[in-house]
Order: structure tokens, then C-alpha cells, then sequence
């Protein structure tokens, strides 16, 4: 990328051409970089794509002042889904990977979080934190109470991930009452080190940032992790329940919403 001050702006796709644009900058991310595949994944057009995409919004972080087509100037993604949709469609899509009946027999509004990604080049910087205040502003305009989500490790080595997936277990574990549990036919123990073994320090720098993200505003893992040998992941399911972010928290979400 060449030097230049970033000019941001968040929409939802609203053509078949930005929904492209976010399935090309995936692409980018999940296969090129993190060496993913899928069954619709469309290699000669370079889109990272699943017959969820249609019934999703897709917000959009666009750098327009990129000397770039429109469809290389999308350089964040995130894909949200309400529980409304999702009744409309039967489900939610990480349902394949986690039991989410808690979370839907609680009569609370619901938002699932997914493909979230930043073209390499502007990670580390204010880019995440405008995505942030587009979502914050979703989650305000259809009250939505609880968030969640799969987010991911790189790689499917259990062993080398013990660490953290063992920190995220024992320090992050979701209430009972909203948390989810990895399908029994997939799932993967997450508390593979005991309390006093894990390394703390070490076991946090390896969590992914988006993770440590979530974590800062109050949120939590459910019990068990995916293997994803088809993206080379290893996921976790998130849950942030606006209800009990503390003061900190809040303050938090709402010093990123005004960024």
C-alpha cells in the first residue's frame, strides 16, 4: 500500500458488487492468507463465499481514498446475521459447530458475529476501530442484548494452541446460562493444561486480537473448541452479553463507538 491518509467510511452492502467486494478481501484473507477452502469457494474469481452470504449484512469498511477499483477499496469486512433472519432461514451458521439452544431459548435479541477480516495492510491501527463503532451502532438500532460468534486460532495443532485455548477455559468460561457448547461429534477440550501449568502471560499473546478484543469488553468463550481442518482454524465461540459489561466496559465500548 502506498502512503496516503486513509479515508474511511462503514456501509452495509447494498449490491451484488460490495457483497463481492467483501467475498474478494475473505478470499484474500481466509484462503490466501490462512490457506482456507469451502465448497463454494470460487477460485477463478478469487471469492471466498457460502450460500449463508444472501441472508447475512455485510458491513463494509471502504478506504476510498485508495488509488484502486471499488472492489479493492473494501479493506474490512464483518458479517452479522439477527435472530430474525436466522429464524427465516432455519439457523444460524455456526449451529454446524456449536449447540446454541441457550442462547436461543432465552428470549433475548440476538446477533451472530462472523467473517470478520482487515486487509493485512491496515491491522494494528484505527481501521478495526471503525468497524467497531459501525457495529456498536447496529447493535443500538436493533437493541440487540447478545452477541456471538466464531472467532479463530491459525492451525489445527491442538498441541501447540494448549496454552491459550487452557486460558480462555479457565479465565473466560461463559455463565451458564448463555453458554454454548461445541457439538458433541466435533468437540475439542479446551482446558488441556492445568490452572497452575498455564503461563499466562505467554497464553495471551498467543490469543488472536479480535479474541482479546471481545475479552476487554466483557465477553466469553464457550465450552469447547472446533477444529476446522477446511480453513485451518481452530474456533471458539464468543458471547459478549450487553447486559453484563461493568462500568469499565461500557466505557470502553463507547470511547470505540466514537472513534
Amino acid at each position: 500500500m502506498s502512503a496516503h491518509t486513509p479515508k474511511f467510511k462503514v456501509k452495509l452492502a447494498a449490491s451484488a458488487e460490495e457483497l463481492q467486494a467483501a467475498q474478494r478481501l475473505r478470499y484474500r484473507v481466509f484462503v490466501e492468507e490462512l490457506g482456507g477452502s469451502g465448497p463454494l469457494v470460487d477460485h477463478d474469481a478469487r471469492l471466498e463465499k457460502d450460500q449463508f452470504d444472501p441472508h447475512f449484512d455485510h458491513l463494509i469498511l471502504i478506504d476510498s481514498a485508495l488509488d484502486a477499483m471499488p472492489v479493492d477499496q473494501v479493506v474490512g469486512v464483518y458479517r452479522v446475521l439477527r435472530d430474525d433472519a436466522a429464524a427465516k432461514i432455519g439457523r444460524f451458521y455456526s449451529e454446524d459447530e456449536y449447540d446454541l439452544r441457550v442462547l436461543k431459548a432465552s428470549g433475548r435479541k440476538l446477533l451472530e458475529l462472523g467473517r470478520s477480516c482487515l486487509h493485512k495492510e491496515y491491522r494494528g491501527g484505527a481501521a478495526m476501530f471503525h468497524l467497531w463503532n459501525a457495529l456498536a451502532n447496529y447493535v443500538a438500532e436493533h437493541e440487540i442484548e447478545v452477541l456471538f460468534g466464531v472467532a479463530s486460532f491459525h492451525g489445527t495443532d491442538v498441541d501447540a494452541l494448549a496454552q491459550p485455548l487452557s486460558l480462555l477455559h479457565n479465565r473466560h468460561l461463559a455463565p451458564a446460562d448463555i453458554r454454548t457448547c461445541a457439538q458433541p461429534d466435533v468437540f475439542q477440550p479446551m482446558n488441556l493444561i492445568s490452572k497452575d501449568k498455564i503461563d499466562r502471560r505467554a497464553a495471551m499473546l498467543a490469543v488472536p486480537p479480535l479474541i482479546k478484543a471481545y475479552l476487554r469488553l466483557g465477553g466469553f468463550v464457550g465450552e469447547g473448541a472446533y477444529l476446522d481442518h477446511a480453513f485451518n482454524t481452530t474456533d471458539v465461540c464468543l458471547i459478549l452479553d450487553t447486559a453484563r459489561m461493568n462500568e469499565k466496559n461500557r466505557a470502553l465500548y463507547t470511547k470505540e463507538r466514537s472513534l
